[in-house]
């Protein structure tokens, strides 16, 4: 099997495989929060950007290649991560002490990873469209990191093409796709993986917020660079760690 060096670390790979998936398999953490094993590669947060070979590529998109030397666990990639991280806090309205999703937000772990203490710009305080029209869920923009992950689950898993991303830049925004531009009259489920799967909170179940208690939540027991820690996603009224 082919190799691949991390860190100095070398690694296999199989063909097909990109660094991420690579990386992954073998319990190496890379902080990213736009990826998810099983949906198709998108590259928007480019919080997994690393060295190739003295080159900066996106991990989860470069596919892995027999011999490469790749850096990754570095202080000016680390830092460079962190400020991302700290934009996305600005960009949006990232309140954890009042969010119901606090120590269920990859963002959040991310940005304990990155011993992020401060949002360092100003802040932006968008006032976005928050749709509550739909029966069991609900979707508030302010929150959404554009990270396209409810949009691949619902076309590769779902197969129900319910999300998508529309405009460019700081237009960019997340929609609906229904004659209505709501939430309602699709044909969304509380159980699609599209619902479930946000790393934020910008989408969430109706009335089930706080049914495990702060302080037992899986990023307050467990570090995001844990090998195989995936925040709690809901399931028909049950937490499980997927």
């Amino acid at each position: 099997m082919s190799t691949i060096t991390i860190d100095g670390r070398e690694i296999p790979f199989k063909a097909g495989q990109t660094i991420m998936d690579a990386a992954l398999e073998a319990d190496i953490y890379i902080p990213h929060l736009c990826h998810r094993p099983g949906l198709k590669p998108h590259g928007s947060c480019k919080l997994c950007t690393v060295d190739v070979d003295g080159r900066s590529a996106s991990s989860c998109t470069l596919p892995a290649t027999a011999g490469q030397q790749i850096s990754s666990n570095t202080t000016d990639l680390n830092e460079v991560r962190k400020t991302i991280t700290q934009m996305l806090f600005v960009e949006g309205n990232h309140f954890c002490p009042s969010c119901e999703k606090t120590g269920d937000c990859t963002l959040q772990a991310v940005a304990y990873h990155l011993n992020m203490l401060d949002g360092h710009f100003p802040q932006f305080y968008p006032r976005r469209e928050i749709d509550a029209s739909h029966a069991s869920i609900i979707i508030d923009r302010d929150r959404c990191i554009l990270c396209a992950l409810c949009v691949r689950a619902s076309r590769e898993v779902d197969g129900k093409n319910v999300f998508d991303i529309a405009g460019r830049g700081s237009d960019a925004k997340l929609i609906v796709n229904a004659p209505s531009g709501k939430l309602v009259d699709t044909d969304i489920d509380r159980d699609d993986l599209a619902t479930h799967i946000c790393p934020v909170g910008a989408i969430m179940i109706k009335e089930h917020g706080y049914e495990v208690p702060i302080g037992r939540r899986t990023f307050d027991l467990h570090s995001v660079a844990e090998p195989g820690i995936e925040p709690v996603i809901l399931r028909k009224g049950k937490h499980t760690d997927e």
